[in-house]
């Protein structure tokens, strides 16, 4: 947690980067400043080209600084869910001194948390994070924090998310090619999910679908658990493309007329309402109707939710208690709601932020980071730093390996790797629930309703 209260979320899309500044007033999180400027050197949600996005990043911090009247050295940086893996994982430690049960302290809880991230991973795979699930104390599980109760044994139940080494050394080098910090990695559907949704929809089950500029990404919470992410390469720069080569205007032509005038639901457009276009090879500007340029916009959108949703079908996710939330840009289109409502079940409705200033979908990850960091818990927090000890997954395993054999001191926990590990180790890098390991998982595995058979396939 940030002394000062303040905290910076910055948002590297593909279309746009925006820097949120915002300030916890007496547990109430209030923006204060925002930064807007176009992206650089990113398409469909992933750095490459690092110094034009540093640039970028540059211009939307000092934007909100400006705006702020706040200086701004660190930022809470939203990750794309691309080739996002998910893997259940357990640690378990012996805490006791001596033999004799003892208080379980901080360094306990990173101690547990080392054990449960050591196995194998890619060499072009990283940890981003670690969400805790619960702890158990001796046979006392469902606890959320043990510190400063007594125990023999301390374990940890939690899903552990790694992604390319690419994505998250790209992002790093950005972020600090523009003179900046990195206070937390978030990846985005953690913080939307976590920070925008209802307790109630976090814990019985929802669909998000944020719909980027450069591309979608389809995730799930369901017992205030990240258990799906699916990103699509469509996005709102391909409404734009498609609007460009059928009306034959230039790309920032058709941009403008998407954002001033596009509708999401042909239905709802006027085919009286005439558009002025300047179109390539013309010298006069030729009229297009309302509702033809809604047609043409139309057409993509159902495109990108009949892909999303054809994704959904393929793991068996049943239809959710939460209903579906939209956020993005691209979900501010008139009509968004209704063409979404023809190809998802339940609920659906677009998240809008409710503070001044930022009344857009497209700032929904930004205020999510800031209201994720503001959230986090002390307990939380040593995970972090567990994960981000070394700044790779490979130098954190090391150093566990390290303190367990520094360590003879009797206090010590005492790792215990293999037992909550499955000796076949497969070796396909996609997370198909290949961490069944602990000891009370079994019954879960049994099937009750439509939701076991999802949940066993979340890892997709």
């Amino acid at each position: 947690m940030n002394d000062s209260h303040i905290y910076v979320g910055l948002d590297i899309g593909t279309t746009s980067i925006k820097a949120l500044v915002c300030e916890d007033v007496k547990g109430e999180l209030r923006v204060v400043g925002v930064g807007t400027q176009p992206a650089g050197g990113l398409s469909r949600g992933v750095i490459v080209d690092i110094e034009k996005t540093a640039h970028a990043i540059q211009a939307a911090v000092r934007q909100a600084t400006e705006k702020s009247g706040i200086k701004i050295d660190k930022v809470i940086v939203g990750l794309p869910a691309n080739y996002l893996q998910m893997t259940e994982v357990h640690g378990m430690i012996t805490v006791a001194n001596q033999g004799q049960p003892r208080e379980i302290i901080n360094q306990d809880v990173i101690d547990v948390a080392s054990a449960a991230m050591t196995q194998n991973l890619p060499p072009e795979r990283e940890v981003i994070d670690l969400v805790l699930r619960d702890f158990a104390v001796d046979d006392f599980n469902k606890i959320e924090d043990p510190r400063g109760m007594v125990a023999v044994r301390l374990e940890l139940r939690a899903t552990m998310y790694s992604g390319p080494k690419t994505i998250v050394h790209n992002t790093k080098k950005a972020v600090a090619l523009a003179g900046l910090q990195i206070q937390d990695l978030v990846v985005a559907p953690i913080a939307t999910g976590f920070e925008l949704l209802s307790d109630g929809e976090q814990d019985f089950g929802t669909v998000l679908v944020d719909l980027g500029g450069g591309q979608t990404t389809t995730s799930i919470i369901h017992d205030h658990q990240l258990k799906f992410a699916y990103v699509d390469p469509e996005g709102g720069n391909l409404i734009t493309h498609d609007i460009s080569t059928v009306l034959n205007t230039s790309q920032r032509n058709a941009e403008q007329l998407k954002r001033d005038h596009g509708y999401a639901d042909s239905r709802q457009a006027s085919d009286e309402v005439q558009l002025a276009v300047d179109v390539v090879g013309k010298n006069q500007p030729v009229n297009y109707s309302e509702k033809y340029l809604a047609e043409v916009i139309e057409a993509r959108v159902r495109q990108i939710f009949e892909r999303s949703q054809k994704k959904l079908q393929s793991i068996n996710a049943p239809r959710l208690p939460g209903g579906v939330v939209l956020l993005g840009g691209v979900a501010i289109l008139p009509g968004i709601k209704e063409i979404a409502s023809e190809y998802y079940d339940g609920n659906v409705k677009v998240y809008i932020p409710d503070q001044m200033g930022v009344r857009h979908p497209s700032f929904a990850l930004a205020i999510a980071l800031c209201k994720y960091e503001d959230d986090l818990r002390d307990v939380d927090q040593l995970l972090k730093e567990t994960v981000h000890q070394e700044g790779n997954f490979a130098s954190v395993v090391h150093q566990v390996v390290q303190q367990s054999a520094q360590t003879s001191a009797a206090p010590q926990p005492t790792r215990r790797p293999a037992p909550s590990r499955p000796a076949p180790q497969p070796s396909q890098p996609e997370a198909q629930a290949q961490e069944q390991p602990e000891d009370n998982q079994p019954t879960k595995k049994k099937k009750k309703n439509p939701f076991s058979n999802f949940f066993n396939n979340f890892f997709d």
